[in-house]
C-alpha cells in the first residue's frame, strides 16, 4: 500500500507538500505520520502472526488488526491529496508524466522484486496457491479476488485498491480544480459515501445474506472478501476521507482551525471510531461459527468502514495540528517502523512462513516465538529496503529532479 511506501523527504517527498500546514516537521520526518504509518503497518502484521505466538494483551487487538488497513487508507489519500493540490495551486495542471513516474519508482521495485519470489520459489509462498500473476503485475488482484482459489501474497490486495484509486485521481483535481466549491466537495464526498453504504448493503443481502440464510458460512465469508471487502469500489471510504481532509487543510485552513481544533476533533474522531467498532463487533449470525478470528457482519460490511474512516481522518487532523506537541515526546521506533513499512508490508507474511518451515511452528510459541516472527520480519524488511527501495528512490530523486 502506499501509504507503507510513503514517508518525507527521504521516502517519497510527499511530506514536502504539507509546508503549507502550521504543522511543525522534527528534522526530516513528522512524528504523527510516522506514529499512524507505524501503527498501521503492526497492526496488519499481527492479523498474520499465527495465534500461538501472540501474546495475551494483543489477542483481542488482532481481531481487529486489519483494521490497519483503513489506517493506511486514509494516511495515502491525505498525503497524495496534499502532493497533488499544492502542485494543481502552484501550476493550475497536474504533471501527470512526473508523477505516475514517481509513483513507478516508488512502487514498483520492491513489489515486482517479491512478486518475482513468490512466482519462482514457490517455497517463500505463505499459501500453496495464488492468483494468476497478471492480476499482480495489473494491479487488479482484489477484483474477483476469491480466497479460496489462491491466497498467497493477499496482502497486495490493498495495493491494488491505490493504484486503481491514483489512476483517477490526478485527472479528478484537474477537472474539479476551480470548478466546483466546499459545497460541491462536500456533496461529491457525501453522494460517493452513500453510494459504497448502499452497494455494499446490496451486495450483501443478494450474494452474502443468501448464503448466510442457507447456513453455508464458509461459502459466504468467502463471498464477503470477494464481493465486499476487496474491491476498489466497495472501499474507497479511507482514501475518499483522508483526501476530503487534504482539501479541508489546503484549501479551508481556517475552517480546520475554526471548527476542527484538537479539542474538537480528538473527542469527535473517538466517537466515530468506537461506533465502527461497535458496528464490527456484531458479527451477527456467523458469530461462533469458527470460521475465521473476525466476520463483520452486515452493520460493520455497510457502515463501519465510512465511520472509522471519518475517525481516523478526524484523529489524523488533530495529530497534524498537535504536531509541534507530539515531536517532543517522540514514540521510541516510530520512525525505523515507519520506514520499513513498505517492505515489512510486501514481505512479513512469507517470513512467517519460511520462519515455520526452517525453525518449526512447534519452536515459534509463546513470547519467544514472538520476539522471533518479530526480528525475522525486521531483518528482511531491512534488506530489502536496503537493496531495493533505497537504491530506487536515489535514483528516481536524480531522474526527476528539477535540474533535469
Amino acid at each position: 500500500m502506499t501509504i507503507l511506501a510513503t514517508t518525507n523527504n527521504s521516502h517519497a517527498g510527499n511530506f514536502s507538500s504539507l509546508s503549507h500546514t502550521s504543522v511543525v516537521a522534527t528534522g526530516t520526518r513528522m512524528v504523527g505520520p510516522d506514529i499512524l504509518r507505524s501503527l498501521a503497518i503492526l497492526l496488519v502484521m499481527l492479523v498474520h502472526l499465527p495465534l500461538n505466538a501472540t501474546p495475551g494483551v494483543l489477542v483481542t487487538v488482532r481481531e481487529y488488526g486489519w483494521l490497519g488497513v483503513d489506517i493506511f487508507f486514509v494516511l495515502s489519500g491525505y498525503l497524495i491529496g496534499t502532493q497533488l493540490f499544492k502542485e494543481v495551486t502552484r501550476t493550475g495542471a497536474v504533471d501527470f508524466k512526473s508523477f505516475y513516474l514517481r509513483r513507478a519508482f516508488r512502487i514498483f521495485p520492491a513489489f515486482f522484486v517479491v512478486l518475482g519470489l513468490y512466482a519462482f520459489i514457490p517455497i517463500l509462498r505463505d499459501n500453496p496457491s495464488m492468483q494468476p500473476l497478471w492480476k499482480f503485475a495489473t494491479f487488479t488482484v482484489n477484483l474477483g479476488f476469491d480466497p479460496r482459489e489462491g491466497n498467497a501474497f493477499s496482502q497486495a490486495w490493498t495495493l491494488a485498491v491505490e493504484e486503481q484509486f491514483y489512476l483517477v485521481l490526478p485527472l479528478l483535481v484537474l477537472l474539479l480544480h476551480k470548478r466546483i466549491g466546499t459545497g460541491g466537495v462536500l456533496a461529491l464526498a457525501g453522494l460517493l459515501t452513500v453510494g459504497g453504504i448502499v452497494l455494499r448493503y446490496a451486495i450483501w443481502d443478494v450474494q452474502v445474506g443468501t448464503l448466510v440464510a442457507e447456513g453455508q458460512f464458509r461459502p459466504a465469508f468467502a463471498t464477503y472478501l470477494r464481493d465486499v471487502y476487496y474491491p476498489t469500489y466497495t472501499r474507497l471510504d479511507g482514501l475518499l476521507f483522508g483526501v476530503v481532509l487534504a482539501a479541508a487543510r489546503f484549501f479551508k485552513p481556517e475552517f480546520c482551525r475554526q471548527y476542527l481544533p484538537p479539542k474538537v476533533a480528538i473527542p469527535l474522531g473517538l466517537i466515530f471510531v468506537i461506533a465502527a467498532l461497535i458496528c464490527f463487533v456484531d458479527r451477527g449470525p456467523l458469530a461462533g461459527q469458527g470460521i475465521f478470528p473476525v466476520f463483520q457482519a452486515q452493520l460493520g460490511a455497510v457502515a463501519g468502514f465510512p465511520l472509522i474512516s471519518i475517525g481516523i481522518a478526524l484523529l489524523f487532523c488533530a495529530m497534524l495540528d498537535l504536531e509541534h506537541v507530539l515531536s517532543r515526546w517522540p514514540v521510541p521506533g516510530a520512525a525505523l517502523v515507519a520506514t520499513l513499512s513498505y517492505s515489512l508490508y510486501l514481505t512479513h507474511k512469507s517470513v512467517f512462513h519460511v520462519m515455520r518451515l526452517v525453525v518449526g511452528e512447534e519452536n515459534l510459541q509463546g513470547s519467544s516465538g514472538f520476539v522471533a516472527y518479530l526480528i525475522g520480519s525486521f531483518a528482511v524488511a531491512t534488506v530489502l529496503w536496503f537493496c531495493v527501495e533505497r537504491t530506487f528512490l536515489h535514483l528516481r530523486d536524480r531522474v526527476l529532479s528539477p535540474s533535469k
